[in-house]
């Protein structure tokens, strides 16, 4: 039947059934893209299980780098689920860093070390700690990422801590974005692990070659580095897709702290005729971002960029969608400490699908949010604003 269909037809015909065939073998609830899985994961509620199940079904090797660890039910919860299969004969390797999981006792992690687990403290921040630094203290290692069996990977923006556990099971519940991919670009999140491991004094041994991105994939991960000279390749993805911005461009950002330039490319997608929105936390974790942001949202308003501020929870999450396609989520927030300092790992998603479902999300925060006028900046009492203009100069030291 093949050569009564033209050319043209057959090829539309064939990438109609392949896209099919994908649908059908696609696990519940995830989206198949290129030769990835990948489900989109929102706060603790959804993220903590998922990631536990991963752990439970590891066979070979967990890797975990996470800023922040709690010293709380979250964490323990974790280290058990580790203890649990390092004691079954899985290879379990640890970065944490030193200043995110200040509040960790220096036996903590004793349980899973007899188990046969290695575990190693990226950036010592107390003097007397191995591999201690002066000058590096300043670097630290702000990723969020989970990687089972060189198959299945977790990175976004949510720790392993209370804060976002669920108001009801005794946390705050913070809002929050994390994907996870089954498929090849997992591997990529394994070798960014490596990568890290080795520099921070971690067991020579590497099992496994190193992944290299696929240039035809839309699922790839991008990464900062700090050794030698800063490498901003996120904030260089980030000003590439405000250029070449048409219709829209949508941020949700935890600390909104950017620099001159990402300004100027936000402000001139605008100018452009692109619907730009921000949305913002009412009020972080960290007050004076908080108040250094003030004078930055009152530029932008100016401008006609839309402003909304987050009410009920904090806002966490470090997510970005671009005229509907392309869409990014990660660790790394729109500061210069993300830019300059710290270790980061975003994923990048090129499908208008899951562009779509990020976007719903997305909605679906603003329908929990107020949105900001010139007047709501205007209005705050006169030492707030002068505060707010002198916090937004020092920014690069928040």
């Amino acid at each position: 039947m093949g050569r009564f269909i033209p050319a043209p037809a057959r090829a539309i015909w064939w990438r109609a059934l392949t896209a099919a065939r994908k649908w059908a073998q696609a696990p519940a609830g995830y989206l198949p893209v290129g030769e990835d899985h990948l489900r989109l994961l929102r706060d603790g509620r959804e993220v903590f299980p998922a990631m536990l199940a991963a752990i439970a079904g590891a066979r070979d090797e967990i890797c975990v780098e996470m800023y922040w660890i709690g010293a709380d039910a979250v964490g323990e919860r974790f280290r058990n689920a580790l203890v649990e299969r390092a004691n079954a004969g899985v290879r379990v390797r640890v970065i944490y860093d030193s200043l995110g999981s200040w509040s960790l006792p220096s036996y903590w992690w004793t349980p899973l070390i007899e188990a046969g687990g290695e575990v190693v403290e990226f950036g010592p921040v107390a003097p007397w700690r191995r591999h201690f630094r002066l000058g590096r203290v300043r670097f630290r290692d702000h990723r969020k990422v989970l990687v089972v069996d060189g198959e299945v990977a977790f990175t976004g923006g949510i720790n392993l801590a209370w804060p976002w556990l669920p108001r009801e099971e005794g946390g705050q519940g913070w809002r929050d974005d994390a994907v996870e991919i089954r498929g090849p670009t997992a591997r990529q999140l394994r070798t960014l692990f490596y990568d890290t491991w080795w520099r921070v004094g971690g067991a020579m041994t590497y099992e496994g070659a190193h992944a290299r991105p696929n240039p035809a994939s839309r699922v790839f991960v991008l990464a900062n580095m700090v050794y030698g000279k800063p490498d901003r390749t996120i904030r260089r993805a980030y000003l590439v897709a405000l250029k070449r911005a048409r219709r829209t461009v949508d941020i949700a950002s935890a600390y909104f702290l950017p620099g001159p330039v990402f300004l100027h490319a936000l402000r001139a997608a605008r100018r452009r005729g692109v619907r730009v929105r921000v949305l913002v936390p009412e009020r972080s974790d960290v007050r004076l971002a908080d108040l250094a942001a003030h004078d930055i949202l009152r530029t932008l308003l100016h401008d006609g960029i839309e402003v909304y501020a987050y009410r009920g929870r904090i806002l966490h999450s470090k997510t970005a969608i671009v005229d509907r396609r392309f869409v990014t989520i990660g660790s790394h927030n729109l500061d210069t400490l993300s830019w300059r300092f710290n270790l980061e790992s975003n994923v990048v998603v090129d499908e208008p699908a899951f562009a779509r479902i990020v976007t719903d999300a997305f909605e679906e925060d603003l329908g929990q949010a107020i949105r900001l006028g010139a007047e709501v900046i205007r209005g705050l009492p006169p030492w707030i604003r002068a505060l707010a203009f002198i916090a937004a100069r020092f920014r690069a030291l928040l």
